[in-house]
């Protein structure tokens, strides 16, 4: 709760990945809060009642992958929803013809990211966005499970996250105009 709550204001698309981190943190501890605040909220080095709010974060997080059947796999509808705002404002910058660095940005990322979703399983249909988190986070998991990535994915890597790092600064003023 207080890394999303920092990521969300400083990277958006690093709060999506740590989300979906989450995600999969809770799936790992089969949705049981106990073993989440034995293992997790417990190590916080924070008053109790912070960590009364980690864990009504966490139970919170719990309910709702419950009631949304998200419990073997899959993304809550709150993180889904922002990688769409995420991926309108993509293509509202797509569309501005004030934004040449940006498409010319995204038409570098472009090949990377149609190889990407040829490699992908068929049947999921991704957004650009939700491409491009994706395959940031399979690096992740990858780094993660100590496996090698080769070269040629570490350059695709760095221009996705380049893209996401342009589009994640350009959010804060669009997320900021879009509240007034």
């Amino acid at each position: 709760m207080i890394i999303a709550k920092q990521k969300k204001e400083e990277n958006i698309a690093e709060y999506i990945l740590y989300m979906w981190q989450v995600e999969d943190i809770i799936r790992g501890y089969q949705l049981d809060i106990e073993q989440i605040q034995k293992n997790i909220v417990d190590q916080y080095q924070q008053p109790d009642e912070v960590k009364k709010e980690i864990r009504d974060w966490y139970e919170n997080l719990i309910a709702m992958m419950h009631l949304e059947h998200k419990e073997q796999s899959g993304h809550l509808q709150i993180n889904i929803n922002q990688v769409n705002d995420l991926n309108d404002l993509h293509n509202e910058l797509l569309q501005d013809p004030k934004e040449i660095q940006y498409n010319a940005l995204f038409f570098k990322v472009l090949p990377f990211l149609i190889e990407f979703r040829n490699k992908l399983h068929a049947g999921e249909e991704m957004n650009d966005v939700h491409l491009a988190l994706h395959a940031m986070y399979a690096i992740l998991l990858l780094r993660l499970q100590k496996k090698e990535v080769s070269e040629d994915t570490m350059v695709a890597v760095r221009h996705i996250s380049g893209l996401l790092a342009v589009l994640s600064e350009k959010y804060k003023t669009w997320a900021t105009d879009s509240d007034e």
